[in-house]
C-alpha cells in the first residue's frame, strides 16, 4: 500500500463562530450528525472568530489524532467573504506550517435539493403542515424568506434564487426576500413593504443554520411588526438547525472531496483564493477576532502570505505587525475597529469589539442597514456611513452603539 493510499483521513467543518453559546451548541450537533454518516473518520469543527474551538484548535486534533489528509467544508450556506477568503486563509497557513499533511477544501452548502428540502420542511412544519403530505397551494399566504446579507452580491443573489425555488415549489401566494445583515431591502422596512400586500398571513422564514443574535434581531423585528398590525397572522418559521437533510449536504461536500468530484471546470473555493491572493486581489489576513488559544503560539501567517502580502501591500511587510494580527491592510477601508470614528455629529464610536464587515456600496441605500441604526444595528457598520447619512440619521443614534446593538448584547 502506498504512503498516499495509507494516510489517515478527517473531516473538518469550518463554522463562522457566534457570541451566542447557543449557536455553538448547535454547530457541535452538526459535527455530531455527520461522525454518525462517518464513523470510521475523525470529525473536528472550529469557527472563524468569537468561539471556541477556532479552527486551528479542530485542526490540531485531527493532527493529534495521526491525520495526514483532512477534507475541510465550509459550514456557510453560501460563498461569500468568510467561505472565499477567510477560511482559506486560515487553512493554508495551516498546511504550510504542517508539512507532509494535505487539506483538501470543499464547497459552500449551497442551493443542494437536500438543503431546499430542509427547508421548506421547516416552513410546512411551521404551518403546522406534514412535509411528506404538503397541500397543493398555499396562495392565501405570504412567504419572506430572510437572508443573511453580506457585502458579497453573488452570495444575496443567491437568497433570492432560493426564495423563488421555494415560492414555486410550495405554492404561495407570493414570497419576497429581505436580509438581516448589509444589503437591502432590511427585514423591519422590508416588512413593512410588504405589508401593503394585503396577505393576512404571513410566513417569516430565515434561511440560517443556527440561532444567534442575528435570529433573535430578526424575531424582535418581527415580532414589533405583528404588534402593529394585529389583523395578520405572523408564522415565524425555526431556523434549519441540525435538520437531516443539512448533515446529508454536509455528506455530499465531503464525499465529494473523497471522490474527487469537485465540479470539473469550476474553479474551487480554494484555487480562487489563492489566485486572487497573488494578484493582490485579497487583503491577507486571518479574521481577527478569531479565539486565540493562550497555548498556541502558532497562529500567526505563513510564508506562503507573508510572500503575497508583499504583493498586495506593494511593500515589505512589518513582519511582526503581520503576525499580530493588527491588519492595518492601507486599502482604503478600515477593518480595524480599535480606534475611534468621529463623525460631524459629534458621535464617537470606539469600535473595539474585535469583528469586521465588507465594503458596502450601497451602505446609504435607503432601505438598507441606515433603516436599523438605533434599532440593533451592528455599530462596525458606522465606520462606512458617511458624515452627511449619519448627520440625517442623527437621531436614531444612541451615544454608546455597543450597548444597545443586538450584535454586541
Amino acid at each position: 500500500m502506498s504512503k498516499k493510499e495509507a494516510a489517515k483521513k478527517g473531516i473538518m467543518i469550518c463554522g463562522h463562530g457566534s457570541r451566542d453559546k447557543d449557536a455553538e451548541r448547535e454547530f457541535g450537533l452538526v459535527a455530531k450528525g455527520l461522525k454518525a454518516r462517518f464513523p470510521n473518520l475523525p470529525v473536528e469543527y472550529g469557527f472563524l472568530e468569537f468561539s471556541a474551538p477556532n479552527i486551528h484548535m479542530g485542526l490540531d486534533s485531527l493532527v493529534n489524532q495521526g491525520v495526514e489528509e483532512i477534507y475541510a467544508v465550509p459550514g456557510m450556506l453560501f460563498a461569500a467573504t468568510h467561505a472565499k477568503n477567510d477560511i482559506p486563509s486560515v487553512l493554508t497557513t495551516y498546511e504550510e506550517k504542517h508539512p507532509g499533511l494535505k487539506v483538501t477544501y470543499g464547497r459552500e452548502l449551497g442551493l443542494q435539493d437536500d438543503m431546499i428540502e430542509a427547508f421548506q420542511a421547516r416552513i410546512y412544519e411551521s404551518l403546522g403542515l406534514d412535509p411528506e403530505n404538503p397541500p397543493e397551494n398555499i396562495y392565501d399566504t405570504l412567504l419572506v424568506v430572510v437572508g443573511r446579507g453580506t457585502s458579497d452580491t453573488s452570495a444575496n443573489a443567491e437568497a433570492a434564487k432560493l426564495t423563488r425555488i421555494v415560492n414555486e415549489n410550495m405554492g404561495f401566494g407570493w414570497a419576497d426576500t429581505v436580509y438581516s445583515g448589509v444589503t437591502y431591502p432590511s427585514v423591519g422596512v422590508g416588512l413593512e413593504k410588504l405589508m401593503k400586500l394585503g396577505f393576512k398571513r404571513i410566513v417569516v422564514a430565515p434561511y440560517f443554520l443556527f440561532t444567534g443574535r442575528l435570529i433573535k434581531r430578526i424575531q424582535g423585528y418581527v415580532d414589533k411588526v405583528a404588534q402593529e398590525h394585529p389583523e395578520v397572522t405572523f408564522v415565524q418559521t425555526p431556523y434549519l438547525n441540525d435538520h437531516p437533510r443539512v448533515i446529508d449536504a454536509f455528506q455530499n461536500r465531503v464525499e465529494e472531496i473523497m471522490q474527487g468530484e469537485l465540479p470539473t471546470g469550476e474553479e474551487t473555493l480554494m484555487n480562487s483564493f489563492k489566485r486572487r491572493l497573488a494578484a493582490g486581489e485579497v487583503d491577507v489576513h486571518h479574521h481577527h477576532a478569531e479565539f486565540v488559544d493562550p497555548q498556541d503560539d502558532t497562529q500567526g501567517l505563513s510564508a506562503f502570505d507573508l510572500k503575497h502580502a508583499v504583493i498586495s501591500m506593494g511593500e515589505v511587510p512589518n513582519i511582526n505587525v503581520l503576525k499580530n494580527h493588527t491588519h492595518d491592510h492601507g486599502h482604503g477601508h478600515s477593518h480595524d475597529h480599535s480606534h475611534s470614528h468621529s463623525h460631524s455629529h459629534g458621535h464617537a464610536h470606539d469600535h473595539s469589539h474585535g469583528h469586521s464587515h465588507g465594503v458596502y456600496k450601497h451602505i446609504g441605500h435607503p432601505m438598507g442597514p441606515r433603516t436599523m441604526i438605533g434599532e440593533g444595528i451592528c455599530c462596525c457598520f458606522m465606520g462606512q456611513f458617511t458624515p452627511e447619512i449619519l448627520e440625517e440619521e442623527k437621531d436614531k443614534i444612541d451615544g454608546d452603539c455597543t450597548k444597545t446593538a443586538f450584535a454586541h448584547r
